[in-house]
């Protein structure tokens, strides 16, 4: 299947699997409109306030710029949209969509921004934080969108900003040039997350005049608070030039996962020209948890020229499990797994601790390049089959390259440019390049401990990418074809061609999609199968 007929499908079945009213949002729309076609709104809070679960918000291209701001009193903050109506469940979701082969800018310049009071009097200076927009609902699908340069006056302000939510799932939105984080999640009440970021962007975020410092707080993408509900995940997102961190899980309390993912030049701002003085510049930051509950997974990522460690643990109770990621060329350590301990109040017992038993940090078939202050701690980090353990110091010859326009251009915009950072492909995941890619008789090939995932060769590879002789065909180690194997998938849902749910589908261990498939369902045809959140369109013969 092409990837355009794939694109163009997805959308389809977005809106097929809805059943539900599709309204039209326009620049040159008025919220005294229908919503129609012809008719279209002027804002997504005007959609925001008809729709119900299983409806669908095609928005048309072109800039809207916000004015206007909602107060939203949960979290004492103001927003520019306020998403607050709710989908049902997963396949019954409200969907606020781009317009097929349109792209919808939010930007968020001309909001008035908060003060930072803590007290609510009825201004805008009385407001703690401003965000163009703000997600507190359930159930909602977001794709295709830019949000752009919201402001600040006292505290650091998000581009999308996700609170108290639960299964929000962003599709290929770019947070970028904001006065704070791109993305902000803060699910800190009960029963909430499990959202899902899918080949999403956050860059050249940068927080200049924060109460914290200058650079302190504008993060890529931010997980936080969360002790209880269901697993976020990321999957396919880049962060770079973010003046603080790439993925920050500061004081989050409950697993997140991390696949597919890059986190570049974070610490510096202005397209990588200036470092701010209180940007901490880590790639993946997955720390720190006090109650021992915050253990992460990060796999198949790739972080490179941060100003500070590629991988980093910032000091928490409880190891993550780190596989097949690699660190290239950061200023500091490329894999730190500083860790301490906390007593029942929350208060650090000892500067650095020595995780042990059931919570230390688990690595396995990391690249290290090049190949010093790889780790701190000691058994924190001692690990299994990466580079320092194997005392395997790669160079330049075991990579199909190290050149990406990330390594050498700076003052101008990376996003436009191609490369590892520039345009996406049309189904919106990451472009196909060279760099870091093992090459052939690469010393990383083969050199791995099986993780539960598929491979090529007699084992595992090193690093985020498994070898190819064709690396334009050489997806990442989590990527499968129809016809692989599929025990990775612990379900898979499957509709027909006019998107209606006809359930779920298991897969056992060494079971194809097909031979699956074929066990369940009744008639022979052609079905819609999604696997996370990809889909595919497979043939299915009935015997």
């Amino acid at each position: 299947m092409s990837k355009k007929f794939m694109f163009v499908l997805g959308l389809a079945l977005s809106a097929a699997q809805a059943f539900g009213s599709v309204y039209y949002v326009a620049t040159d729309g008025n919220d005294g409109n229908p919503g129609s076609k012809s008719k279209p709104f002027a804002s997504l809070n005007k959609a925001n306030a008809v729709v119900t679960a299983g409806d669908t918000v095609l928005i048309r291209g072109g800039v809207y710029y916000l004015r206007d701001t909602v107060y939203v009193k949960t979290y004492n903050i103001s927003a520019g949209i306020h998403l607050t109506a709710s989908g049902e469940s997963d396949d019954k979701r409200i969907h606020y969509l781009a317009y097929p082969g349109e792209r919808p800018i939010f930007d968020g310049t001309n909001l008035l921004v908060g003060g930072g009071y803590d007290h609510y009097d009825g201004t805008i200076e009385s407001v703690e934080y401003t965000s163009p927009i703000v997600i507190e609902a359930k159930y909602l699908h977001l794709k295709g969108f830019e949000v752009r340069g919201v402001p600040m006056k006292h505290n650091s302000n998000s581009g999308i900003y996700i609170l108290y939510s639960k299964h929000i799932f962003l599709e290929q939105i770019d947070s970028h040039h904001n006065s704070g984080p791109g993305f902000f999640v803060n699910d800190g009440r009960a029963n909430g997350g499990g959202h899902y970021f899918l080949n999403c962007d956050a860059h050249d975020n940068y927080d200049p005049y924060g109460r914290q410092g200058d650079g302190e707080n504008a993060d890529g993408f931010g997980v936080h608070y969360q002790e209880s509900g269901d697993t976020t995940k990321f999957y396919g997102c880049r962060a770079w030039w973010n003046s603080d961190d790439g993925f920050d899980f500061i004081n989050q309390e409950f697993p997140v996962v991390v696949k597919n993912s890059y986190a570049m030049g974070n610490g510096y701002s202005d397209y990588g020209t200036k470092t701010p003085p209180s940007g901490n510049g880590y790639g993946f930051k997955m720390g720190e948890s006090k109650t021992g509950k915050g253990r992460h997974a990060i796999k198949y990522c790739v972080a490179w020229k941060n100003t500070a460690s590629g991988f980093y643990a910032n000091y928490t109770s409880v190891g993550s499990k780190w596989f097949n990621n690699t660190s290239y060329n950061n200023g500091d350590r490329s894999f730190n797994m500083a860790s301490t301990t906390y007593d029942s109040e929350g208060r650090e017992t000892a500067p650095v601790a020595v995780l042990t038993g059931d919570n230390v940090h688990v690595l396995k078939n990391n690249i290290a390049y090049p190949n010093t202050l790889s780790r701190i701690g000691g058994e924190n980090a001692s690990g299994e089959n990466n580079t320092w353990n194997l005392n395997l110091d790669l160079t330049e010859s075991d990579f199909l390259s190290v050149d990406d326009p990330s390594m050498t251009i700076t003052g101008e915009d990376l996003s436009m440019i191609a490369g590892a950072l520039g345009p996406r492909k049309a189904d919106g995941s990451l472009p196909d390049v060279a760099f870091l890619k093992l090459k052939a008789g690469s010393r990383a090939i083969d050199k791995g401990v099986d993780v539960g995932t598929p491979f090529a060769g007699k084992a595992p590879d090193l690093g985020a990418y498994e070898y190819s002789s064709s690396f334009a065909d050489s997806a990442t180690s989590i990527t499968m074809s129809i016809g692989h194997s599929a025990e990775a998938w612990s379900s898979l849902s499957v509709f027909n061609l006019q998107g209606r749910y006809l359930g779920t589908l298991r897969i056992e261990r060494g079971e194809t999609f097909a031979s699956a498939l074929q066990k369940k369902l009744k008639n022979s045809g052609a079905y819609l199968v999604r696997c996370g959140h990809n889909l595919l369109r497979k043939k299915v013969n009935v015997k």
